[in-house]
């Protein structure tokens, strides 16, 4: 199955408020703050020194022999917003992984579709004039990087590195599983002050063909742009993006109370919802990105791999987690995961026992187009 959307040959500016809002909404609350991506995007397209448009490859068309690498921002999204980036750690760490393995990367792709992350490839591609693959590991952002269809589906943790905004920089080569890369790495990235750009891993076109999220870049920004449309034709923004996901709406009220707090490199925590007739609350918990939602019963609405996204009620932007502020009214959409997340051995990382939730998965309803 797959969405009913255009596909995209290239990103250019006039893309951006839209990819950064469809990514947001994607983000299930992370990623990274997608306005920051979009404005680090924006700043090299304009910049008379790089190209203004970066190539989206679809990923059907790679080689087999292509060899592509995940570039992206690794941290807690609140310390994101507040430390900024220095703007080529992820181009030190491409270059170290090349260094390191001997191969030259012909193509770039994002870990995840969700906020900044969805844009950092993209950043990358415009200073190394390098294509970026129409796809993603999640089709949506996890809080750790083990959780991308990449490694689920057996790619090696061959080789990788992570760089902070001074240039310091740490490689890592033969690492005997994806959950180790991710422990190093993360520890390393609370000694980098909270955030780091990585590099990992190198995949060749017929694996990222098969096993990659499809056509993500381009589903993002046509649900940015199917928000916007809804904005200016005076309709409900919400439910046009809803529509379009095939997802459903679990909730609307207002914000009552947020508990947050960074810890070894994440932001976890929670957030409670009540109605606006104050007869029903929800409440949602995250780690980055949100994992699970349940109502005043205690009873589960939705949970992991499928993706819980706050909405602004009136304009339908993205809420993320770092942002979530009292008063703040809201609609919560559950939709349902891509395919590739709901398998046996995808469960086994991204379900909600990896999150030490004793609970099954309960798919939401699949609608007939999708992932």
């Amino acid at each position: 199955m797959s969405f009913d959307i255009p596909h995209l040959t290239e990103i250019t500016l006039d893309d951006l408020e839209a990819l950064g809002t469809g990514a947001g909404i994607l983000g299930t609350g992370g990623g990274g703050n997608p306005r920051l991506g979009r404005l680090r995007l924006q700043t090299l397209l304009e910049d008379d020194a790089y190209p203004d448009s970066v190539e989206l490859v679809d990923p059907r068309d790679l080689p087999a022999d292509a060899t592509v690498a995940s570039v992206g921002g690794m941290g807690a999204p609140t310390i994101s917003v507040e430390k900024f980036a220095g703007g080529d750690e992820e181009v030190q760490s491409l270059r170290a992984i090349e260094e390191l393995s001997g191969e030259t990367v012909d193509a770039l792709i994002p870990g995840e579709i969700g906020g900044a992350n969805s844009m950092a490839p993209l950043c990358v591609a415009a200073m190394t004039d390098l294509p970026v693959v129409d796809a993603d590991g999640m089709g949506r952002a996890f809080p750790e990087l083990q959780m991308d269809t990449f490694f689920i589906y057996g790619t090696p943790v061959n080789y990788a590195a992570t760089t902070d905004e001074r240039g310091n920089q740490v490689v890592y080569r033969d690492i005997d599983s994806a959950k180790r890369l991710e422990d190093l790495a993360r520890a390393i990235t609370v000694q980098m002050g909270g955030r780091s750009g990585y590099a990992f891993p190198l995949m060749t076109g017929a694996f990222v063909s098969e096993y990659a999220v499809p056509h993500t870049v381009s589903l993002a920004t046509e649900l940015g742009r199917t928000v916007e449309r809804a904005r200016d034709a005076g309709t409900d923004p919400v439910d046009a993006g809803r529509e379009l996901l095939g997802g459903e709406e679990l909730f609307a009220g207002k914000i009552v109370d947020v508990h947050r707090r960074n810890r070894d490199g994440f932001a976890l925590g929670s957030v409670t919802l009540t109605g606006l007739d104050e007869d029903a609350t929800l409440e949602i918990e995250f780690q980055n990105e949100f994992l699970v939602a349940r109502d005043d019963d205690g009873e589960l609405l939705t949970t992991v791999p499928d993706l819980i996204c706050l909405v602004d009620t009136d304009t339908g932007a993205p809420v993320m987690t770092d942002a979530l502020r009292y008063g703040q009214r809201v609609c919560v959409l559950g939709v349902p995961a891509p395919e590739l997340l709901t398998t046996p051995e995808a469960l086994d990382v991204i379900g909600p026992e990896a999150f030490g939730y004793e609970i099954p998965y309960d798919p939401l309803p699949r609608d007939e187009t999708g992932w």
